[in-house]
């Protein structure tokens, strides 16, 4: 049996997440967001890498955060008016 180096820190955060309510109550209310923005990441084929090499699959990946941070903007009002970009709230 091999004990990592990080053991006791990482029983320590176990440990916490399983005890402390406000630990609980932040996750639960981070963790949605994150797993929908991971979801976007890989949705439509995405799961693998398309290139061979570090860099040509570093400035995909960016590319494509990028893409679907502009089509989150544009779904939340980003519009392009008169030369500047403007958030206009929308209301339901």
């Amino acid at each position: 049996m091999t004990i990592r180096p990080h053991h006791d820190l990482q029983a320590a955060a176990r440990h916490q997440a399983a005890t402390d309510p406000d630990w609980q109550d932040d996750y639960r209310r981070w963790r949605p967001m994150v797993e929908r923005a991971v979801a976007w990441l890989v949705a439509r084929g995405n799961r693998r890498l398309r290139y061979r090499g570090t860099d040509a699959n570093d400035r995909w990946l960016h590319h494509r955060a990028a893409a679907l941070n502009l089509r989150r903007l544009v779904n939340l009002g980003l519009a392009y008016t008169n030369g500047i970009w403007t958030v206009i709230p929308i209301t339901a």
